[in-house]
């Protein structure tokens, strides 16, 4: 009995006969013989024990015992069927799903415009997108539960993930009209300390890259306000709250206006890069790779 089940080639055999009704026309199908047909048909019924189709003028007629299989093995055919043809469209991406992991920045900034253009090329591809900060970004990618992030510098990859520098970014300090004392002056970073500022939150690449920048030249500051993106950054400097650290993107449109400026320094913050990050562990969808591959 084992053997029989584990050999599906006779159940596909006696799908089509039972399907045509016949050895010639299910032969023609499948492209065999109809001694190869017939065989097949004999080693199953030898196999289960039962007789499974009587044969008449009309060709093949299935036994009761015929009929219950069939109603099975029609099911899982089928499915077996719609399966082969779905991996076969997600191959030739007329369906399927990629996910992706990003933050609000790095999805703003970077990844939309890619993401419009590849919607527009394959319409039946469904685009999941998590957003997160790089760190569980980054957990998501080792966990297999996103194709792929976009995330900025600086992290810690590993050997077990591959990352590709996309987009250089740069960090600024931005002030509203409270704070004009402080513009067209060249500043000392530890004069920051005497200010009220506002950061993201301690678990975000940016705010780490920061702390770690300001730390070297020996400034140690406590945020008024520490806020989860820096759209809420750019607003609690706009209404004069304190003195904002964000990636320029997000306050470029509010520094042409004047309604912000930026703080200048006698030293330059070094700049970061967006990374498009993958696992060296598995290959990710074809939809997957389209994407990287529009983007990279």
């Amino acid at each position: 009995m084992n053997g029989i089940t584990g050999n599906l080639e006779y159940f596909k055999v006696f799908y089509y006969v039972a399907k045509s009704g016949s050895v010639t026309r299910a032969a023609g199908e499948l492209s065999i013989s109809q001694p190869a047909v017939s065989q097949s048909l004999k080693l199953l019924e030898k196999g289960i024990g039962v007789t499974l189709f009587e044969r008449c003028s009309r060709g093949m007629k299935l036994t009761a015992e015929g009929r219950v299989l069939y109603a099975h093995v029609e099911k899982g055919y089928e499915q077996i069927v719609q399966g082969v043809e779905q991996v076969v469209r997600m191959q030739n991406l007329e369906l399927g799903e990629v996910r992706i992991g990003a933050s609000d920045m790095t999805l703003r900034f970077y990844l939309l415009p890619f993401l419009e253009t590849f919607h527009e090329k394959y319409p039946g591809i469904k685009v999941i997108v998590t957003n997160a900060p790089t760190p569980q970004t980054l957990q998501l990618l080792r966990e297999g539960k996103i194709d792929f992030g976009v995330v900025s510098t600086p992290f810690s990859s590993g050997e077990d993930l591959q990352a590709v520098p996309v987009r250089e970014i740069e960090d600024v300090f931005v002030a509203g009209r409270k704070f004009m004392a402080y513009k067209n002056r060249t500043l000392d970073f530890q004069e920051l300390e005497n200010l009220p500022m506002i950061f993201l939150e301690g678990h975000t690449s940016t705010r780490s890259c920061m702390d770690a920048f300001l730390a070297e030249n020996g400034v140690a500051l406590q945020p008024e306000f520490e806020l989860a993106t820096s759209d809420m950054i750019v607003q609690f400097a706009l209404r004069n709250l304190g003195v904002g650290c964000v990636v320029r993107q997000f306050a470029a449109e509010y520094l042409e206006s004047g309604l912000l400026f930026e703080l200048r320094f006698n030293k330059m913050i070094p700049r970061r890069n967006f990374c498009v990050v993958r696992s060296e562990r598995w290959q990710p969808p074809m939809a997957a790779q389209k994407l990287m591959e529009l983007i990279l």
